[in-house]
């Protein structure tokens, strides 16, 4: 079995969007009337999955994907609490219907209704909610709501201690995933998720998370930033910060995806990282939806990059497979019930 960490729903139906743009327009102008949820068919969502994700899913040769709201569109840092929780469980409502009409091929993972300055705590119910009514199998956590501006504390600051526990109780993952950047110096999806990733991963070595939070689990995308390009920088900035050696530290607790677009930046990633710490993903229909001239393949058609290597055939079980199994538990427990 072939499952795909990291999905997003950025195909979903114009009424989804066009109530996300009447809030925003509320915002503006707040003798507005508050939006009305939007009126989306099964039809509409079919549709939207058949012609896209399932469609790539099925030419590809995976089987199932991981699926959460677009992360783009998240959008922390728009309006206030309020905006966040609603437009949060819109989207992950729409998710869960997703889910609903394709339980072969998708699992739910959830936004959260972070804002700038709100307490985490705030985001325990709807995680609650999503892991213990709609069936989801963990959540995105994003690490700076202000939208690229990192107002918010480290991740191992203890601002974040709560969720933590709560994920801890629930034994679901996090992915660590920023949104939209209204930062100009960082475009989101070539500067701003990266950044992040390898600011997520520095922030974890220099703290001692772990030691608290031994169970913690979390997933930093992109193939984990700059991260296993300098490896060695880590390391020795462990060294010097007096940290234990980042395979005890921090490598126990936190894995890479393979949302890496090119042939060389996988045989790194392979070659650096250790093989229980790497999970298959592909954020197709994502951030990079193009053909690459070089090899005339879709630059996000990373199954083709891990087929390709020169590994053996368990070591890409793990990654196809099992490393998701043993990350997102319920997600394990939801297919052995299906007899998988």
């Amino acid at each position: 079995m072939i499952i795909d960490c990291h999905g997003h729903y950025t195909t979903a139906p114009d009424p989804h969007q066009d109530y996300r743009a009447a809030q925003m327009a509320r915002l503006q102008d707040p003798s507005l009337p508050e939006p009305q949820s939007a009126i989306i068919s099964d039809d509409q969502i079919r549709e939207s999955i058949e012609l896209n994700q399932l469609k790539l899913l099925r030419e590809r040769g995976a089987d199932m994907t991981i699926f959460s709201p677009r992360a783009s569109t998240m959008a922390h840092h728009v309006g206030d609490e309020q905006v966040s929780q609603t437009w949060t469980a819109a989207c992950n409502n729409l998710i869960a219907r997703v889910v609903e009409l394709f339980p072969e091929q998708f699992i739910g993972v959830c936004q959260l209704p972070q804002s700038p300055g709100v307490p985490i705590e705030n985001s325990i119910a709807e995680l609650e909610r999503c892991v213990s009514e709609l069936g989801f199998v963990g959540c995105n956590l994003n690490p700076d709501p202000s939208g690229g501006h990192w107002t918010a504390p480290p991740l191992t600051d203890r601002h974040w201690y709560p969720f933590f526990e709560k994920m801890v109780e629930l034994d679901v993952p996090a992915m660590i995933h920023v949104s939209g950047s209204c930062n100009p110096n960082f475009h989101a999806t070539g500067a701003h998720y990266i950044n992040a990733d390898t600011t997520a991963f520095m922030q974890f070595l220099q703290g001692d998370l772990f030691a608290d939070f031994p169970d913690l689990r979390f997933i930093i995308p992109h193939g984990g930033g700059a991260v296993p390009y300098h490896w060695g920088r880590y390391r020795g900035l462990a060294d010097m910060l007096k940290k234990p050696l980042l395979t005890e530290h921090v490598m126990k607790n936190v894995f890479f995806d393979t949302c890496v677009y090119h042939q060389p930046g996988i045989d790194l990633l392979f070659e650096v990282i250790d093989i229980d710490n790497i999970l298959f993903g592909s954020e197709m229909v994502g951030a990079v939806r193009g053909i690459d001239p070089q090899t005339g393949q879709y630059f996000d058609d990373t199954k083709r990059y891990i087929d390709a290597l020169d590994i053996p055939a368990e070591d890409k079980h793990k990654v196809f497979e099992l490393n998701a199994r043993r990350l997102y538990p319920r997600l394990d427990a939801s297919l052995k019930a299906r007899g998988k």
